[in-house]
Parts: structure tokens; C-alpha cells; sequence
């Protein structure tokens, strides 16, 4: 079977197919993303999961995709499925691809995604004091409030050659100094 037979076959009623980048992939509902991930490996042989993991898609929710391959014909397909923004929770699929035990839980911290029926949740990579999901665009990096930002220079400029007039630039989704309690520090 070809990939785009593959990926018709694995996106059957609930879901759809379509080629992105020369790839294919298939988008289906979140209901039917632990059956389409193990129909993957059982039925077309793409029995080596590659890599998992989200992309926030803001007001859209959290897409969760998986790079599935049959390593004996290098057949490869991305599985997509999407959850909401408010209650992103979708099943595990560690039952399936014991590989992804370990990118659920990176999922899971950096984007706050619930995978129900996880075999060890406990955090992976991030502090337990960590508060907060940093791969969210509506995480702010704290350092970017403190440190002033690389691009407010223009190439070749030093900190000392820096226009005191000239207005503080900061990195796109950073608040005002103000709205974190830090007075604005430099020029």
C-alpha cells in the first residue's frame, strides 16, 4: 500500500486525509485517536511511533501529532487529532507505543494535556515548583520581561553604542514592564 492509501484507509469515516509538505496526514477526532493509532500498527504496519507531541493552536485548541512508521518499508504518516483549549484531554496511547510513555509526559508538562490512562504521569523535565505550560503562546517567558531582547539592536550595535532615545523594543507577547510589577530597567 501506498502512504495515501494508507492514510485514506486509517481516516476512514470520522477522520480525513490530505498531504502536507509531501506528507501524509490524517486528522481525526479525538474520540477515535487511541483505535487510529493502534488500526496504525495493527493494520498497516506502522509499528514504530517516532516522535509525539502538541502544537498550540490557540483559540483552537491543542493539536496532538504522532509520526507513526513502518520501519521495514519506510512508509511514514503524521496522525493528527486536536483538543480543546479549556480541557485538553485525550488517552493515552502508551498501551499502544510504550516510546510514548515518555512524549505524552513531555506533552503533558509543556502544554498541559491530560492523557487519561497514562501509566506514570509524574513530571518529566521542569521543577516541581514550575508553575505553568511554557510551550503555550500565552506563557510569557520571564526572562524576556527582565533581559532586554536580542532584536531590540540593530547588527553590529554593542549595549554601549545602544540610542538612549530610541524606544524599548520588546519581544512579541511580552507585556509592558509595568503589568509584571518590574520597572523598566536600561535606556
Amino acid at each position: 500500500m501506498s502512504a495515501a492509501e494508507v492514510a485514506a484507509a486509517l481516516a476512514g469515516v470520522a477522520g480525513q486525509s490530505s498531504q502536507s509538505y509531501g506528507l501524509w496526514c490524517v486528522d481525526v477526532p479525538a474520540a477515535a485517536w487511541q483505535h487510529t493509532v493502534q488500526a496504525a500498527r495493527d493494520d498497516h504496519g506502522l509499528s514504530y511511533l517516532d516522535w509525539l507531541s502538541g502544537v498550540d493552536e490557540l483559540a483552537d485548541g491543542f493539536s496532538i501529532v504522532a509520526h507513526v512508521v513502518d520501519p521495514d518499508t519506510v512508509l511514514h504518516v503524521l496522525l493528527r487529532t486536536r483538543v480543546p483549549r479549556d480541557e485538553p484531554r485525550l488517552p493515552s496511547v502508551a498501551s499502544v507505543h510504550s516510546g510514548a510513555s515518555w512524549h505524552e509526559r513531555e506533552t503533558a508538562e509543556m502544554y498541559g494535556v491530560t492523557f487519561d490512562g497514562h501509566p506514570d504521569p509524574a513530571p518529566l523535565l521542569l521543577p516541581e515548583e514550575f508553575e505553568g505550560h511554557p510551550l503555550r503562546k500565552d506563557f510569557v517567558l520571564a526572562s524576556r520581561v527582565v533581559k532586554a531582547w536580542p532584536g531590540m539592536k540593530e547588527p553590529g550595535e554593542s549595549d554601549a553604542t545602544v540610542s538612549r532615545g530610541r524606544r524599548r523594543i520588546r519581544a512579541p507577547g511580552v507585556p509592558e514592564p509595568a503589568e509584571w510589577g518590574f520597572e523598566a530597567r536600561g535606556g
